[in-house]
């Protein structure tokens, strides 16, 4: 069984593209063109499910048409739009420090200097010029910047963030 600390998000399934099964595809890092996969990884009802690619061409720096073995039709495709896209952990290696985008960080867990543990990073909210963390903290969201000035250290291992954050933010 896949578990969820075992994969880290590299994109997001888009929509169907034609009636043959292919899907738009988002990526935020390049380790899906660099890695060479055999599969990707997607959370499906709960439970992280593999998928092997059988083909992908490109349509820009950060989207690619993906077909998937298995999904053979636009209804099937369908039932994939909006799901978040995985790879195993051990593709980190594949990535460079420039291929990095904010979204790795979802899954990992926000720890600050004198309050401790704050929650698990859910989703990167870059709509505005200050980017936020989206933090679960026991069913509670809290957003809390996505600074350097806050952040002291990443430990990619361990899946965490150390930040010191300003008194009363959390």
């Amino acid at each position: 069984m896949i578990r969820k600390e075992d994969v880290f998000p590299i994109g997001t399934i888009n929509k169907p593209h034609g009636i043959g099964g292919e899907v738009s595809f988002t990526f935020t890092t390049d380790v899906f063109d660099t890695a060479e996969a055999e599969f990707l990884i997607l959370e499906m009802d709960g439970i992280l499910v593999p998928f092997y690619i059988e083909g992908y061409r490109f349509r820009s720096d950060n989207a690619a048409l993906l077909k998937l073995e298995g999904i053979d039709n636009e209804a099937q495709a369908r039932e994939l739009a909006g799901h978040t896209v995985y790879l195993p952990t051990t593709y980190q290696e594949h990535l460079g420090e420039a291929d990095v985008t904010l979204d790795y960080f979802v899954g990992f867990t926000l720890v600050d200097q004198h309050a401790g543990t704050i929650g698990s990073i859910t989703a990167v909210d870059d709509s505005t010029q200050n980017v936020l963390f989206q933090v679960d903290r026991d069913g509670e969201e809290l957003l809390v910047p996505a600074s350097d000035d806050f952040i002291t250290r990443i430990d990619p291992d361990e899946r965490r963030i150390y930040v010191q954050l300003p008194g009363g933010l959390v």
